[in-house]
């Protein structure tokens, strides 16, 4: 193997997918994953911590991306309208990925402590966009009810993006999550 491979991230990244996915989390081992990718165990750990992250890993720029964008909307634009920009930026971020996205969830669904892990990452998204929410002036509990909610909407479109054999449009169904909350929350 040379020092340096080309794409060391990402084939290290689907070689641990296909592994979750064919023989369960627990099951396999980061040597596999190296091997599978065609690298070395050093170079998996230059790229990830643990094979956690290899699930996780993509969560401290989506925190980036929603902040930046909640923080930069105009500043008469309404909280939720805020955040509506913010997930509509993450669905497109993550848009082009939807069979990875699948059998990620697949492979969360079947563990406990990778569900555990999962929530822990919603709840710190929706503290983020809270923080960012109050640095913009909106007061408690305004805040952290709009961030919850926004997270809410991101959680049920996104979990009927996966699972739609139609292949719709993630940013669509986060609209659509979006207007049916609105919906309900004025009576309409």
């Amino acid at each position: 193997m040379s020092r340096w491979e080309p794409g060391a991230y990402s084939r290290l990244q689907q070689a641990a997918l296909e592994l979750y996915v064919e023989r369960g989390f627990e099951q396999t081992t980061v040597a596999e994953i190296a091997q599978r990718a065609g690298l070395t165990e050093r170079t998996f750990f230059r790229h990830f911590a643990d094979k956690r992250e290899v699930l996780f890993d993509g969560a401290g720029l989506l925190k980036e991306l929603l902040v930046n964008t909640v923080a930069t909307a105009p500043d008469p634009v309404a909280p939720l309208d805020a955040v509506a920009a913010a997930l509509d930026a993450a669905a497109e971020m993550l848009g082009g990925r939807a069979e990875w996205s699948r059998e990620r969830q697949d492979v969360i669904n079947a563990n406990p402590a990778l569900q555990e892990r999962e929530l822990i990452k919603m709840a710190s998204l929706a503290t983020a966009i809270a923080e960012t929410l109050r640095q913009r002036g909106v007061a408690e509990p305004a805040a952290s009810l709009t961030a919850e909610a926004g997270i809410a909407v991101f959680r049920v479109a996104f979990e009927r993006w996966i699972s739609d054999p139609q292949g719709q449009d993630l940013r669509h169904l986060v609209r659509d999550s979006l207007d049916e909350l609105r919906a309900i929350t004025t009576g309409g």
